[in-house]
């Protein structure tokens, strides 16, 4: 069935800035961001993503792919909000366009390397970002319409991180390392993924051909693009193929054994927005607290499950600790087998026997603060995620390529959804 058609709202603000609205806002792990040639695109991730909001500070150089994202008619309307010929609000159709989708499906794919949320408490296996990386490369290249080459990886270094996301270079050579994995399983997979793997392969030669990429594993990729049934081998799993190196062993919920008659204990707030992608586990179980008394002291041991990535050492992870409502304090965590771990002692007035915290994990200098409740849409993305995982599970027994948008499964989750872990 066709779906209804779309309208979106122009409009100027008193900056200049052209705004091209589509849809509401949301916290911004809710929302996949493209920065592309004089422009930022929005898509929601939680729902059908439409068509992008647009928020446009450059509209000459923007103009190269307005129409190609949204129609004629809105980078018409686009040009004459611009130039005062329109007044500002007007509402315009958009003409869905396979530029559009495209777009949609990169930003998605950043998203999910920003914000998936990798979860050993959960089950949420985690992406291997080799394998996101490259596909991430293919997919920019395939988009490379959104992009204008003045401000990008590779463009004029006064422009430099106008279009930080225009780079399939950078990102082929910051993955080369599973190129020859991915051609492995290309060469094994149904016909369905097998596809898919052959479209990524191609777009990411043709990308490392036009920047002047080399390599004994980007010539072995183009001399088997070259033939045209290349000899198979033994079928292997994907799980296996990308399987994360590295000890984990999860001992979330062990608590330490460090004396003194135990006052209170309970769950923290994992807020995702107040420290980066690879630190802790995304689970809302993953921050806990414990508070004893010592004694005529009191104090308060931090518990975070770490995330399979973080790094042993160099992160200045923190807590932030609030007690009664009074001031708040950081306490500084170590990274201890699969847990960060601190301890502080609290300021607690005499007989105080069940103090209120509040308690939160961030990482000082990156944090933007505490935000509102965003629980609710926390829990939204793990579902998320999970249907996606599940629907990468199933085996494509067509020739179709995946979907337009982000719907359709990346190689990263189908490869997720295979592996033997423990999750």
């Amino acid at each position: 069935m066709a779906r209804p058609p779309v309208d979106v709202r122009v409009t100027r603000d008193d900056d200049g800035v052209i705004r091209v609205a589509a849809g509401g806002a949301g916290p911004d792990f809710t929302l996949a961001v493209l920065d592309v040639a004089g422009a930022v695109l929005t898509w929601p991730v939680l729902g059908d993503p439409g068509p992008p909001t647009a928020e446009i500070h450059d509209v000459a150089r923007a103009q190269q792919w307005l129409w190609a994202v949204y129609g004629e008619r809105v980078a018409s309307a686009v040009h004459a909000c611009a130039t005062g010929e329109q007044p500002s609000g007007a509402r315009v159709p958009v003409d869905p366009t396979t530029l559009a989708a495209d777009a949609a499906r990169l930003a998605f794919a950043h998203w999910a390397a920003r914000w998936w949320p990798a979860s050993h408490l959960d089950g949420i296996p985690e992406l291997q970002p080799d394998v996101l990386g490259l596909e991430l490369a293919a997919l920019t290249h395939q988009c490379q319409q959104l992009f204008d080459g003045s401000g990008g990886a590779f463009g004029d270094l006064g422009d430099l991180g106008d279009q930080p996301d225009d780079c399939a270079a950078e990102l082929i050579e910051d993955h080369l390392a599973a190129l020859d994995q991915l051609i492995r399983w290309w060469r094994t997979a149904s016909t369905g993924t097998a596809h898919q793997l052959e479209r990524v392969l191609r777009l990411i030669d043709d990308a490392a051909d036009g920047a002047g990429l080399d390599g004994p594993e980007l010539r072995r990729l183009r001399s088997l693009l070259d033939r045209s049934n290349p000899a198979a081998t033994a079928p292997p799993d994907p799980g296996s193929l990308f399987a994360r190196s590295g000890d984990y062993a999860l001992a979330a919920g062990e608590q330490h054994v460090a004396g003194g008659r135990l006052i209170a204990r309970g769950p923290g707030t994992n807020d995702w927005r107040r420290y980066p992608p690879g630190l802790v586990d995304a689970s809302e179980t993953a921050v806990s607290w414990t508070a004893r008394a010592l004694g005529a002291r009191r104090q308060i041991e931090v518990d975070v499950v770490a995330h399979s990535a973080a790094p042993a050492t160099g992160a200045p992870l923190a807590a932030e600790v609030r007690v009664n409502d009074g001031p708040h304090t950081r306490v500084a965590l170590a990274r201890r087998d699969d847990m960060w771990t601190g301890r502080a002692d609290l300021d607690l007035p005499p007989g105080e026997s069940r103090p209120r915290v509040e308690l939160g994990v961030l990482l000082p200098g990156f944090d933007p603060g505490p935000g509102p409740d965003t629980s609710a849409e926390r829990d939204a993305i793990r579902a998320l995620v999970r249907r996606r995982l599940a629907a990468a599970a199933q085996p494509v027994v067509n020739d179709a390529l995946p979907p337009g948008g982000s719907s359709g499964p990346f190689l990263a989750e189908i490869a997720a959804a295979t592996t033997d872990e423990d999750y």
